[in-house]
């Protein structure tokens, strides 16, 4: 298996704080903003981007970690005891801008999860997007689009796009794996 990496730990940095300028620039005042992150990747980068935009505006927004396993599509598949994780809001979500945060936009069957389990929690005024790696439109199942992207790379099906974390232990990077991927 091949490993091409994509971004490196500044790359991350920096796409970081480029996604929380656009979204101070697309959302001041930011009183009514709040990120959400998708378990587990996404939860990382909603807490680094918290932090990014904090930098930037005060007071930096409120941050909650969503899990959707029991919101995806295919969990029946997963197997007989999928894990679930918690889902941590500490804030309502009605008449908020929600700033869903994921590491990954592939098919957009995550994102949709996402949303749907939001909506158990409340109506939120509007739902953003921002991720750090797009894997492009041309794997997209459902017509899902990122307000805030670090990178976008087309792949191939038999490719896989990897964000690796120090809050998972590892250096940041990202990375296309696959056959194909060198």
């Amino acid at each position: 298996m091949s490993k091409t990496i994509i971004l490196k730990k500044e790359d991350v940095f920096d796409s970081i704080e480029t996604i929380a300028g656009q979204i101070v620039k697309n959302n001041s005042p930011m009183e009514d903003i709040v990120l959400v992150g998708i378990r587990t990747g996404g939860a990382f980068l909603a807490s680094r981007l918290q932090k990014a935009i904090g930098r930037l505006s005060s007071p930096a927004p409120l941050i909650g970690i969503l899990d959707i396993t029991l919101y995806r599509d295919d969990w029946t598949r997963i197997g007989p005891a999928p894990v679930v994780g918690k889902t941590e809001l500490p804030f309502s979500v009605d008449n908020k801008t929600v700033v869903l945060v994921d590491d990954v936009l592939f098919t957009g069957r995550t994102v949709r999860a996402a949303m749907d389990a939001l909506m158990d929690y409340g109506r939120p005024k509007k739902i953003e997007l921002a991720i750090l790696v797009d894997r492009g439109e041309g794997c997209r199942e459902l017509p899902i689009m990122a307000n805030y992207v670090g990178g976008v790379w087309d792949t191939a099906p038999d490719e896989t796009i990897n964000v690796y974390l120090k809050e998972e232990g590892f250096d940041d990077h990202a990375a296309i794996e696959g056959k194909r991927a060198a």
